[in-house]
């Protein structure tokens, strides 16, 4: 299993590992920075340096448990120590933009209950589906998209922390909600705390203060059925 190092520190953006095996284009490392694609965020991208050779990164998925890193050119790699790293922009970016979504979902379900049924996480943009808010104008979603930017300007810290399943589970709201969802072989639950607006379960990257995600804007809004909403948004620098 490789070990993953972003789940720690999102800010780590290089680490030496070993390459413990290359198939085709396939490679996978003992530990990495790299982020797969996963919970609606997008995959990093970066290069695998080894001595006169990098290869660059195009592609990181989970499969099977393994970490596997998508290269443009593997012949150059052999089984042995690399250095890892990630676009930085890139990452950054997707930070922001997760972490934008969850100070968003905190003030949709402070006042409406509404729960995240699926995200998409991009770079520049990203999309949220939440329930109970169909009813709303453009105007009201608006005044919570501006109270969602308020609550960025507080400045609020963001930490993470592993607790039992048991642990999850017993906490209110929506944490309990998404739990329920996960796997019950997962035994231990990551938690991203923001201030104290919120704390949701969630593999992903985060800024470390709410001033980093920028201001949040309203691209599209749209009625998805069965009572979900889907807004398309995008932080600001």
């Amino acid at each position: 299993m490789t070990r993953e190092l972003y789940l720690s520190d999102s800010y780590q953006t290089r680490c030496e590992a070993q390459i413990v095996s290359i198939i085709d284009e396939k490679v996978v490392l003992d530990q990495t920075v790299f982020y797969p694609t996963g919970g609606g965020q997008e995959h990093d991208i970066g290069w695998l340096i080894q001595g006169d050779t990098t290869a660059e990164v195009l592609r990181v998925k989970k499969e099977q448990g393994e970490i596997i890193h998508y290269v443009n050119d593997s012949s150059g790699l052999s089984i042995g120590p690399v250095s890892a790293e990630i676009d930085w922009k890139r990452r950054k970016g997707l930070m922001r933009h997760h972490s934008m979504l969850h100070v968003l979902g905190s003030v949709c379900f402070k006042h409406f209950e509404s729960l995240c049924t699926g995200n998409q996480i991009y770079q520049d943009r990203a999309r949220i589906d939440l329930t109970n808010i169909t009813e709303l104008k453009t105007e009201e979603i608006e005044k919570m998209i501006e109270e969602a930017n308020e609550e960025v300007e507080h400045n609020h810290p963001v930490s993470v922390r592993l607790v039992p399943r048991d642990v999850a589970e017993s906490i209110s709201g929506s944490i309990k909600t998404v739990v329920n969802l996960i796997p019950e072989s997962v035994k231990e639950i990551r938690l991203v705390k923001i201030g104290d607006i919120d704390e949701q379960a969630c593999g992903g990257t985060h800024v470390k203060e709410t001033t980093e995600i920028g201001r949040m804007v309203l691209l599209k809004m749209k009625n998805k059925g069965k009572g979900v909403t889907r807004l398309e948004l995008m932080a600001e620098e």
